[in-house]
């Protein structure tokens, strides 16, 4: 599986921002789909996940509320919806394929194809 992310950018705090990640191949649906976000100097931390069938999602605390989650097998393709966005959350975000079970969809050593990341920048 080839996984491509985009739609990161520039934007203001409190803005909107939609990433997607498309992957190649038939067997999209069989997986996991997380996004992970890092920033120079830190480790990589979970964002979301969605299942391959398109629910059940799981959440970090800082996306509860503000992203949201989605996919259309149909187009290999998952979104993040970002909205309200604040300058912490400035960071190059990666989606990720993989089978974990529901309670370590947070977990990267889960996910097998990650794809390159996409950056997004919220300024004050």
């Amino acid at each position: 599986v080839q996984l491509q992310a985009f739609g990161g950018g520039s934007v203001q705090a409190g803005d909107s921002l939609r990433l997607a990640c498309t992957a190649s191949g038939s067997t999209f649906s069989r997986y996991v789909i997380g996004w992970f976000r890092q920033t120079p100097g830190k480790e990589r931390e979970f964002v979301a996940a969605i299942r391959g069938t398109g629910g059940p999602t799981k959440y970090a605390d800082s996306a509860k509320g503000r992203f949201t989650i989605s996919r259309d097998n149909a187009k290999n393709m998952v979104s993040l919806q970002m909205n309200s966005l604040k300058p912490e959350d400035t960071a190059n975000y990666y989606c990720a394929a993989g089978t974990p079970i529901l309670s370590a969809f947070s977990s990267e050593n889960m996910y097998y194809y990650w794809g390159q990341g996409t950056l997004v920048t919220v300024s004050s």
